[in-house]
């Protein structure tokens, strides 16, 4: 597909302003266990705000103080903090952040609808996040364009030339878009993302993911050429499937016609909550930021494997481990909290100003 209005999905490796992260609260999921949680999300905004801004979003002014205070007790540098204040149902920033664009040097904030991966669960604050933050100055010049069509962050996987990968259980759903065929769901996210190439996933899927195989547990890019992926052993339930998803990989062609190169994420090891219930443990859901990558684990052996894995795919980035054993207790992990902003987007602290 042409795209002669020049708009483009940036891969993640490409520089950065910054990365949003929505905060717990009691009145969330994480309630019950607040504390451990709020060290978990601390660790993870240090790690990012070592190389770049860190955007929390908060309940309120106070809520936004003692956010700030957990932060610079885990190390994090004061002058890579700021602060918006945004009502919200849960912490999910990838699914419920805008998805930037960017068109001749400008970018634009997509606010596409977020509805609880597919009326799973309520997501009425959440979808209005992006909108508040814009209202109250968060992105200083950039617009923001409300799309009326459901689609995840966690959902899309680019490599910023125009190639898409994702499943197609997780957005040609009448559960997110009823009533939308294949082809127009191609046509509009070429219209809005500047997508040229689809490279659709017809397998694949962890247990105790709640998101009909989100593309950021599975497989993802790691350069224009490369993908690891998620794996499973023979005798694990997952097994099957992501080894159909690998095979698939392995015919798919990048824009020169060349396979891409598959690079294999260990297996991260069953986890399951104190009911039995099994946990989304995956080594794919890493974010990639300035200079880093932040990876992660879940106190097994596979763990250092990972971070073999990842530097042969990032030979020039370090590679931070996270322990996310406290984050996927609630059905995701490290990218899925996540949403990091191009750098073209300028991020602003608004406490100062017209936060209430």
């Amino acid at each position: 597909m042409s795209n002669p209005q020049g708009v483009r999905l940036p891969a993640e490796w490409e520089p950065q302003s910054g990365v949003m992260l929505t905060w717990p609260h009691e009145r969330g999921d994480w309630g019950d266990r607040l504390g451990d949680t709020n060290t978990a999300f601390a660790h993870i905004g240090a790690a990012i705000a070592a190389h770049e801004k860190l955007l929390s979003v908060c309940q309120s002014r106070g809520h936004a103080a003692t956010v700030r205070q957990m932060l610079l007790e885990s190390g994090a540098r004061p002058d890579a903090l700021i602060f918006c204040i945004a009502d919200s149902n849960d912490t999910w920033a990838r699914d419920h952040g805008p998805l930037t664009t960017l068109s001749t040097g400008a970018a634009l904030l997509n606010d596409f609808n977020f509805n609880g991966w597919g009326g799973k669960f309520e997501a009425g604050l959440d979808t209005a996040i992006s909108g508040c933050l814009h209202a109250q100055g968060a992105f200083a010049d950039s617009k923001i364009c409300s799309r009326d069509f459901v689609l995840e962050g966690g959902a899309i996987e680019t490599d910023g030339r125009g190639s898409l990968l994702a499943t197609r259980s997780s957005i040609i759903s009448d559960r997110r878009n009823p009533g939308y065929s294949e082809h127009q769901i191609e046509h509009a996210l070429h219209d809005w993302l500047g997508i040229g190439r689809f490279l659709w996933l017809d397998h694949g899927d962890i247990s105790g993911d709640d998101t009909d195989g989100h593309i950021d547990t599975l497989a993802r890019f790691t350069d224009p050429d490369t993908i690891v992926h998620a794996t499973a052993p023979p005798r694990d339930r997952d097994h099957a499937g992501l080894t159909a998803m690998a095979q698939q990989l392995q015919g798919f062609r990048n824009p020169d016609g060349r396979p891409y190169r598959l690079l294999p994420l260990p297996f991260p090891g069953i986890h399951e909550d104190a009911a039995g219930r099994r946990l989304p443990a995956s080594y794919a859901n890493f974010l990639i930021i300035n200079d880093a990558v932040l990876l992660p684990v879940y106190g097994v052996t596979g763990d250092s494997e990972a971070v073999t894995v990842m530097q042969r795919a990032f030979p020039g980035r370090q590679i931070a481990s996270v322990d996310c054993r406290r984050i996927i207790e609630q059905n995701g992990s490290l990218h899925c909290l996540t949403m990091q902003f191009p750098a073209q987007v300028e991020l602003c602290d608004t406490l100062e100003s017209n936060a209430p």
